[in-house]
C-alpha cells in the first residue's frame, strides 16, 4: 500500500525494496553511489508502483532547470508549426519547452512574466509585438532569441526571414503573369507588416507601378481578408492581391468568392507563410515560405549557445524566403 495513492512517492519505493529513501533519490538522479543490482531494483520498483519524478519539486532544488520559453500566438498558424519544429530541436538539445500562449486575454508582457516564473533559462519569441526597447531590456535579464522580426539591439538574437525580399518574389511572379493594378493588404502597424508593406512598394516601384501601388490596412486575421475584400469591390478591383499573410489572404479569396468574383479569372490572390490552410486542395494558395523548420533550429541553436556556451554577443540569422506559386495566381484579365 503506497502513502499516496495517487502518486507514489521515493519512500514508497524504498519501503517496497527495503532501502532507505536518500539511496532512491540517488539513483532517481542518477547520482554516482548506488551499484548496478540497486539501480536495477531501484528502477524496476519504480516502474511497478507507477512512480513518476516530481517535477516541480527537482526545479525548486536544481540549479538549472533546461526549460526553454516559448512565446506564440496558438491562432497563428506559422506560430503553430514553429513551436512544432522547436519541441524537436530542443529535445534533441537537452531541454524541454513551456509554452506561452498569447490570447487577447494574455498579452505579451503577461506571458513573458508566466514563462520567467516557470525558471525558463531562455526565451524563444516567435513574432512579438513589443516594442524594440522592451526586448531590449529583456534581453539583458535573460537569454533572448526573437523568431520571424528584424529588431535592431546588441541585447537579443534574432532569427527571421527576408520578408520584403519574399514580398517581392510575389509581386515579380504577378507581374510576369501580366498584373499591373496590384493591391497589397497590410497587417497593420507592426515591424512585420511594414516590412511586407515596403518590400511591396519597392518591387512596384521597380516594376515602374509605383503609381499604380495602392494599400488597404488591415490586421493578421480573416475579418481583414474579408472587410479588404468588400473595400476592394467598392473601390474597383485590382487584377491581383498581395496580401499580409495567408490569413488575410484566405479571407479575401471567401470574400470575393462569396460576392461572385472568380478567383483567379478575375482577381489573383497570393498570401505569406504557406501555412497548412494554403496547401489544403480546395483553398490552393500561392504563398511564400518562411521556412519555418529552419527558423525553428536556428532560434534553439542560438538559445543553446549563449545556455551552454556562454556566448554574449547577439547575433542574425536572416533566411531566404521560398516563393510557393499555387492556383490561386493566373494572368491577368484582359
Amino acid at each position: 500500500m503506497t502513502a499516496n495513492r495517487d502518486r507514489p512517492t521515493m519512500q514508497d519505493i524504498a519501503d517496497r525494496i527495503g532501502v532507505s529513501k536518500a539511496l532512491v533519490s540517488l539513483v532517481i538522479r542518477n547520482a554516482p553511489g548506488p551499484s548496478a543490482e540497486t539501480r536495477q531494483r531501484v528502477l524496476a520498483a519504480a516502474d511497478e508502483l507507477g512512480y513518476r519524478v516530481n517535477r516541480a519539486a527537482a526545479l525548486m532544488t536544481a540549479k538549472r532547470s533546461h526549460l526553454i520559453g516559448v512565446m506564440a500566438n496558438i491562432r497563428n498558424s506559422f506560430h503553430a508549426e514553429v513551436v512544432e519544429d522547436i519541441v524537436a530541436a530542443a529535445d534533441g538539445a537537452g531541454y524541454e519547452v513551456v509554452l506561452g500562449a498569447v490570447t487577447p486575454t494574455h498579452g505579451e508582457p503577461k506571458v513573458i512574466d508566466t514563462l520567467l516564473d516557470f525558471r525558463c533559462e531562455g526565451l524563444l519569441l516567435i513574432g512579438p509585438e513589443l516594442p524594440s526597447a522592451a526586448l531590449s531590456a529583456l534581453g539583458q535579464r535573460t537569454p533572448c532569441v526573437v523568431i520571424g522580426r528584424r529588431v535592431t539591439t546588441d541585447s537579443v538574437d534574432v532569427v527571421r526571414s527576408a520578408d520584403a525580399k519574399g514580398i517581392a518574389m510575389v509581386v515579380d511572379h504577378l507581374t510576369g503573369l501580366g498584373h499591373r493594378r496590384i493591391l497589397h493588404v497590410t497587417g497593420g502597424p507592426g515591424i512585420i507588416s511594414a516590412d511586407r508593406r515596403n518590400g511591396y512598394l519597392r518591387a512596384m516601384r521597380r516594376h515602374s507601378l509605383g503609381d499604380l501601388a495602392a494599400t488597404i490596412d488591415g490586421d493578421f486575421t480573416e475579418n481583414a481578408g474579408l472587410a479588404a475584400a468588400d473595400r476592394a469591390r467598392t473601390d474597383g478591383l485590382p487584377t491581383a492581391v498581395v496580401c499580409a499573410n495567408d490569413r488575410i489572404a484566405i479571407g479575401m479569396i471567401d470574400g470575393l468568392r462569396r460576392a461572385g468574383v472568380d478567383v483567379p479569372g478575375e482577381v489573383s490572390v497570393a498570401g505569406y507563410d504557406d501555412s497548412a490552410l494554403s496547401r489544403l486542395g480546395h483553398i490552393d494558395l500561392t504563398s511564400v515560405s518562411q521556412q519555418p523548420r529552419q527558423q525553428a533550429d536556428r532560434a534553439v541553436s542560438a538559445v543553446v549557445e549563449r545556455l551552454d556556451g556562454a556566448r554574449t554577443a547577439a547575433q542574425s540569422s536572416v533566411l531566404t524566403p521560398r516563393l510557393v506559386v499555387r492556383g490561386t495566381t493566373g494572368p491577368a484579365r484582359t
